[in-house]
């Protein structure tokens, strides 16, 4: 239970979760703004994503954000949804809703699942590395929950071409009919893209050489995992063979929780500096 001068209580579930940056963005966003609330780390076990978000929200809980494995989970556990993870089949922002009038007796407030992933991706590559969408052909590498996630934006950002390549081409035609896009597999990408952006774990595990070479040559390439200490393996493959740009998705994490921050609190926070901070070049 909260208290009426208890900060309002918003946490991340995951599994694991211990390394999540999201307490620290958003402690940083209501310092910046003026929000008093507490975010913590939320663990659940594999198979206990409702019983914890329950547990959460009962208790005062008053918004969650949602990470591994329990995205899909979370779509399907919430009320209702909004545009974004209707399109992407899963929810990383739960906001409360307030019961409408004459609505029907729940034995829980009501839920609304979000998205706010592809609109993270789309303000970082605009925004924040000034890497307009607009015109260009795009391409982006796996066809997973990840990329489910920023399709939509990415077709709406006004690319000329979007194009998903996934090692097992069925999937990403799967994927490219759902969204109306382009799709091949990874062998079959070609050379030419403006903007390539992988969505597949591989990097992280240490693949980076998803594609040929020649594929990224004068290319912006953007990864969107990322690690605070050196550039992940696909930005390092990239840099190295010949892309004319390259970014990790620290910004993209930041950009997804301000979007959720205003969800929460009806305040865009100001994502510069947290962004600067997280980067090593401001205060901690």
């Amino acid at each position: 239970m909260t208290t009426d001068n208890a900060p309002a209580r918003y946490a991340v579930i995951g599994n694991p979760v211990a390394h999540s940056l999201s307490p620290r963005i958003h402690s940083r966003f209501a310092e910046a703004t003026g929000q008093r609330l507490r975010y913590d780390k939320l663990t659940a076990p594999a198979s206990g994503f409702a019983a914890a978000a329950e547990g959460f929200f009962a208790s005062g809980g008053a918004g969650l954000n949602v990470t591994l494995p329990f995205k899909l989970d979370a779509w399907r556990w919430v009320n209702a949804h909004d545009q974004a993870a209707l399109e992407a089949g899963a929810v990383n922002t739960i906001v409360p809703q307030q019961a409408g009038a004459g609505g029907a007796r729940t034995s829980r407030p009501s839920m609304r699942g979000c998205n706010t992933d592809g609109v993270g991706l789309v303000r970082d590559l605009e925004a924040n590395r000034g890497w307009s969408l607009a015109g260009t052909r795009t391409l982006v590498l796996g066809a997973g929950g990840a990329v489910q996630g920023v399709l939509g934006p990415l077709k709406r950002s006004g690319v000329a071409a979007l194009t998903v390549a996934n090692r097992t081409r069925a999937k990403a035609e799967q994927l490219a009919q759902r969204f109306g896009v382009a799709a091949c597999g990874l062998p079959e990408v070609g050379d030419g893209w403006d903007i390539v952006v992988n969505g597949t774990s591989a990097g992280i595990a240490g693949k980076a050489a998803l594609v040929a070479p020649e594929t990224i040559a004068g290319s912006r390439c953007y990864d969107m995992f990322y690690a605070l200490d050196a550039p992940t393996p696909f930005c390092r493959w990239a840099a190295e063979h010949g892309a004319s740009a390259v970014s990790d998705g620290l910004g993209m994490l930041v950009e997804q929780a301000a979007e959720a921050f205003f969800l929460w609190r009806g305040v865009h926070p100001n994502t510069a500096a947290v962004l600067r901070e997280l980067r090593g070049i401001g205060p901690k």
